[in-house]
């Protein structure tokens, strides 16, 4: 079982829950976050003055799949979140020691 993070923008949020349902995923967390890579955030003009935004917002996504489907889940975020642009996103894989269903108790793969 892997977990799989994706920090994408924000407006990328429906097209990557679209597609991913579209190939069988059945549950995402979803968070709203703010931080900068690369880009290192960006200056905005308000009022005449020059502010520096240092954390941008994003989304972060994490989906806890089965190795089988692992390689189509991170293609599929890759593709969908695309932009060609700075600020694309990350994905991160980690392996998931455990599952455990709190109602049933079921675990493994059968918990997911």
């Amino acid at each position: 079982m892997k977990m799989i993070t994706a920090i994408i923008k924000p407006f990328m949020l429906d097209s990557i829950r679209e597609a991913l349902s579209d190939i069988s995923v059945q549950g995402i967390t979803v968070t709203e976050v703010k931080g900068f890579g690369r880009q290192k955030g960006h200056t905005e003009l308000y009022r005449g003055a020059e502010y520096v935004i240092d954390f941008l917002p994003k989304i972060k996504i994490e989906a806890a799949v089965s190795d089988e489907m692992c390689a189509q889940v991170v293609e599929t975020i890759r593709t969908t979140a695309n932009t060609g642009k700075i600020g694309d996103g990350k994905i991160f894989v980690a392996n998931l020691e455990d599952v455990i269903r709190v109602r049933t108790g079921e675990t493994g793969p059968e918990a997911l």
